[in-house]
C-alpha cells in the first residue's frame, strides 16, 4: 500500500505543478474586480478565466495525470483512457441522466450528482484506466477482431469498466454524501469545537472531493447557517459569523506555506533546486489566493500521515480562532486578498488576530513538519527512493548512438527478454520489473558508466541513470520492440 501511495503522489505531481500558476493567475483577476468576478473589467475577466480553464478543472487533470503515470509504459492511450473513463462516469452520473433514469425532474435529483465531478472520481478514473492499460495493452484479439487489439482496446475496456463503476456510484454516491451533510448538521450545534471538527474532516476529505458536502452545511444556506453570504452582507452575529472561515486564513496565508519551506529543507542536496521552484510557487498561491492543493497533493499521498497531521492541525486553527471569536471571511479562498478585503467588512471581529495566530502557526507547522519528515524518514518531495542526488552522477550529453549502446548493454546485463518483465523510469534512474534478479549481470551493466545500481527486491532492480534516463529509457523500449 505505501508503494502504491508513492507512486499515485508521484503521477500526480505533472497536473500539480501546473497549479500554481493558475491560482495567481486567478487570483489576481479576483483581486482586481472582487465583487463582479470579471463581469466590471476586461483584464479581471481574462486573468480569472484564464486561471479557472485550469483550476475548475483538476479532476479532469488528475484522470489524465494519473492514468499516465500508473501504467506501466507511460503511453498516450493510457492517458486518453483516463479522460474517456471520467467523462464516462461524470456523464452517466450527471443531473441530467440520472434525472433521464430516475424519470423525475432534475431538480428532484440528489444533491449529490451535482459533485460528481471531483477529485476522487479524477483519480478514481486515472486508477482504472492505468489498470486496464496494464492488463490489456498486449492482448491480440482474433483476426476479424485485430483492429482493435492492444492498445486501442485499452479505451473500450476502460469506458466498459466505467459503466460497471457508474452503477455502483449510483448508489452507493449519494448514500455517503448525504451522510457528510447530516454528520455536518450534527457539528454545526458545538460551537467552536463543532468548528475544530468542521476544519479536519474539510482537510481530510479533499482528496476525495466529499468536503464540499460539508461545506454546503457551513458555508451555504442548507440548513441555515450561510457563513459566507451572512459575513459579506455583514448581516449576523459579531464574533459568530466567518466562525467557519476564519480559521483557515492562518493555515492558508502561513502554516502551509511554512510546511513547503519545511519539505525544501529536507530534501536532498541534489534535488533542493527542484523542489524550490515547486515549492515556492505552491506556497506563494496558498499565501496569496488561498488555493492550497499545489502543496497539498504533493504529500498527502506520498506521506499520509503527515496529511493527517496537516488536518489535525487545520481543526486546532479553526477551533482556536472560534473559541477566541476572531472573524474574517472569504468569497474566494483563505488568502491575503480575502483577508485585506474582509478588514473593511463590519462584521469582521479582531482578524489582525489571526495574522499572529498564522504566526505561531508558521512555526507549528515548519518544526513539526520538519522532525516529523526526519524522524520518519517520509518520502515528501525530492527524498523519494527514485530521487536521486546528482552528486551521485549523471549521464552527460552523449549522442544517440551512445544511449543505443548504452541500452543495449544494459538490456542485456539485465538478462534480456527472457529475465526483464517491464522497464519503467523516474527522475533518474530505470525501474526494472524481472523474473529473477539473480539473472541480472550488474558487472556488465556497469561497464556502460552508470553512477550505481540499486536491488530493491527478488524481482525488482533500478539502475541509476542520471538526468537523462529518459533517453536510454527510450532506446531500451525500441530493443524491447524489436
Amino acid at each position: 500500500m505505501k508503494k502504491f501511495l508513492q507512486r499515485l503522489g508521484r503521477s500526480l505531481m505533472l497536473p500539480v505543478a501546473v497549479l500554481p500558476a493558475a491560482a495567481i493567475l486567478m487570483g489576481i483577476g479576483y483581486w482586481i474586480d472582487h465583487d463582479g468576478w470579471g463581469s466590471g473589467n476586461a483584464l479581471a475577466a481574462f486573468l480569472i478565466k484564464a486561471g479557472g480553464s485550469i483550476l475548475d478543472h483538476i479532476p479532469i487533470l488528475f484522470a489524465v495525470g494519473v492514468a499516465l503515470g500508473m501504467s506501466k509504459e507511460k503511453d498516450g492511450s493510457a492517458a486518453l483512457s483516463g479522460l474517456i473513463s471520467f467523462l464516462v462516469v461524470t456523464t452517466m452520473l450527471s443531473t441530467d441522466t440520472v434525472a433521464l433514469l430516475q424519470g423525475i425532474d432534475p431538480e428532484s435529483v440528489n444533491a449529490a450528482f451535482a459533485k460528481i465531478d471531483n477529485a476522487f472520481i479524477g483519480i478514481l478514473s486515472g486508477l482504472i484506466a492505468a489498470w486496464m492499460y496494464n492488463r490489456f495493452s498486449h492482448v491480440k484479439l482474433p483476426d476479424f477482431l485485430a483492429f482493435f487489439s492492444g492498445k486501442r482496446l485499452v479505451p473500450i475496456m476502460s469506458a466498459v469498466s466505467m459503466l460497471v463503476v457508474s452503477a455502483a456510484l449510483f448508489f452507493i454516491w449519494p448514500v455517503v454524501y448525504s451522510g457528510l451533510v447530516s454528520f455536518g448538521e450534527a457539528i454545526s450545534s458545538l460551537g467552536a469545537a463543532g468548528a475544530g471538527i468542521y476544519g479536519f474532516f474539510n482537510r481530510l476529505l479533499i482528496p476525495t472531493g466529499l468536503h464540499h458536502a460539508l461545506n454546503a452545511v457551513f458555508w451555504f444556506d442548507t440548513v441555515g447557517i450561510n457563513d459566507i453570504g451572512n459575513f459579506w452582507a455583514s448581516a449576523g452575529e459579531k464574533g459568530v459569523t466567518g466562525m467557519y472561515q476564519a480559521g483557515f486564513f492562518p493555515i492558508m496565508m502561513f502554516g502551509l506555506p511554512a510546511a513547503a519551506l519545511a519539505m525544501y529543507h529536507t530534501a536532498k542536496t541534489g534535488k533542493k533546486k527542484m523542489v524550490a521552484s515547486l515549492m515556492l510557487a505552491a506556497g506563494f498561491a496558498s499565501f496569496f489566493t488561498g488555493v492550497t492543493e499545489p502543496i497539498e497533493f504533493v504529500f498527502m499521498f506520498l506521506a499520509p500521515a503527515l496529511y493527517v497531521v496537516h488536518a489535525a492541525l487545520t481543526g486546532l486553527s479553526l477551533f482556536i480562532a472560534a473559541a477566541f471569536q476572531w472573524t474574517a471571511g472569504f468569497g474566494f479562498s483563505a488568502g491575503f486578498i480575502d483577508f485585506a478585503l474582509s478588514l473593511r467588512i463590519p462584521i469582521a471581529n479582531m482578524p489582525l488576530m489571526l495574522v499572529v495566530q498564522g504566526l505561531g502557526f508558521a512555526l507549528v507547522y515548519y518544526f513539526l513538519f520538519r522532525f516529523l519528515i526526519v524522524k520518519f524518514d517520509l518520502k515528501t518531495p525530492g527524498r523519494g527512493d527514485d530521487m536521486e542526488d546528482e552528486e551521485e552522477g549523471s549521464v552527460g550529453n552523449a549522442s544517440t548512438n551512445k544511449f543505443s549502446e548504452m541500452a543495449a548493454t544494459i538490456y542485456e546485463g539485465l538478462g534480456g527478454d527472457e529475465n526483464v518483465v517491464s522497464v519503467d523510469y523516474c527522475a533518474t534512474r530505470l525501474r526494472v520489473e524481472v523474473e529473477t534478479v539473480d539473472k541480472v549481470d550488474q558487472k556488465k551493466i556497469k561497464l556502460t558508466g552508470v553512477p550505481g545500481i540499486n536491488v530493491i527486491g527478488p524481482q525488482s532492480i533500478q539502475v541509476i541513470i542520471g538526468t537523462n534516463v529518459q533517453f536510454v529509457a527510450d532506446e531500451v523500449e525500441k530493443i524491447r520492440k524489436k
